[in-house]
């Protein structure tokens, strides 16, 4: 596998950051990996916007992640899914190199692994079983999206901040989210005033902290009887489909943040 990051973990280098690719079986492992190279993506940079073709397939590693975002007619960027480790950007099902519908942007920098759409399409004419998990997770993705659908039409903006801080918590193991006020409301489609008045109830509660471009959760437990249940309901459906590949909470970020258990 070829490599343009000097800094790179060595657990990156054989596919077992990514939980996509950990799921797929030693040949088809093989397969893919003379034809991946790792890649550090900075928070912020955009893989292909809206019309683009997909040159790339990228497969976060660890805490890194993507946001599909959907820009509407006044330029407003609302947040559609969020890809971790338990899945891939690009055109994983897709046929040949097919024009961008969302704009994919890195949301937590980190590694990546990433590949040529085109490359992935002669690996797949070569193995079945490769087709065929990469369509499971399609499945999945589908599902995520009914649901973060369903969500944003149901449930209160408490409720959709604790799901997505959660979700990020889950992914990084980490209290503290690099997440700015003014993004975070663009990526749930509210103003900022609103989501500020929710925020500030959130601080009074000591449910989460606001710094200098970074949300803290203090209290992971009382933020997650907060939380809407959507994120479960995908969860059981990517275990029913792709057991094992979804992420699944630390103990650790569930529970009270130790700075601030020992400020009080």
């Amino acid at each position: 596998m070829q490599s343009i990051n000097d800094n790179s973990d060595e657990h990156v280098s054989d596919g077992t950051g990514n939980n996509l690719l950990r799921a797929l079986n030693a040949s088809d492992l093989a397969l893919l990996q003379p034809l991946m190279e790792e890649w550090h993506g900075e928070m912020g940079a955009v893989l292909f916007s809206p019309g683009e073709s997909v040159q790339h397939v990228y497969f976060p590693c660890g805490p890194s992640m993507i946001s599909f975002l959907v820009v509407l007619e006044n330029g407003q960027s609302v947040e559609t899914a969020l890809v971790g480790r338990e899945g891939a950007v690009g055109g994983i099902v897709s046929q040949g190199r097919l024009p961008a519908y969302a704009r994919a942007e890195v949301q937590f920098s980190g590694l990546f692994l990433r590949m040529e759409s085109a490359a992935l399409e002669r690996a797949k004419l070569q193995s079945l079983t490769l087709r065929h998990l990469f369509a499971r997770y399609a499945d999945c993705m589908v599902a995520q999206t009914f649901q973060a659908v369903a969500c944003n039409g149901a449930h209160t903006i408490e409720q959709r901040i604790a799901k997505w801080l959660q979700a990020a918590m889950t992914r990084t193991s980490e209290h503290e989210v690099p997440l700015t006020q003014e993004q975070l409301a663009a990526m749930l489609g509210v103003g900022r005033s609103y989501l500020s008045r929710v925020l500030r109830s959130l601080k009074q509660r000591r449910i989460l902290d606001t710094k200098r471009g970074r949300i803290c959760v203090l209290d992971g437990e009382a933020l997650s009887r907060l939380s809407c249940r959507c994120d479960e309901s995908v969860r059981r459906h990517f275990e029913e489909v792709l057991s094992g590949v979804y992420p699944v909470e630390d103990e650790s970020t569930a529970q009270r943040n130790p700075e601030f258990i020992a400020a009080e």
